[in-house]
């Protein structure tokens, strides 16, 4: 797994897998949920991550890596 996040844009993205997107959803207005061909969720991307309480800490510059 991995965890990026674009301060900048207030986006994290959680990628679970390294498989081929074949399919997105969007669950909510900021919450899209990326599928492999075989139905496993491979990426969360939440917008207004912070704003929404998703991360601990407020926009800076660059981007987070988490492992």
């Amino acid at each position: 797994m991995r965890t990026t996040y674009y301060p900048q844009d207030d986006i994290l993205e959680i990628r679970f897998s390294d498989k081929p997107i074949a399919r997105e959803v969007s669950q909510d207005w900021n919450v899209n949920v990326s599928f492999a061909g075989d139905g496993s969720v491979v990426e969360l991307v939440i917008l207004d991550a912070v704003k929404a309480g998703f991360m601990p800490f407020g926009s800076g510059d660059g981007r987070r890596h988490a492992a």
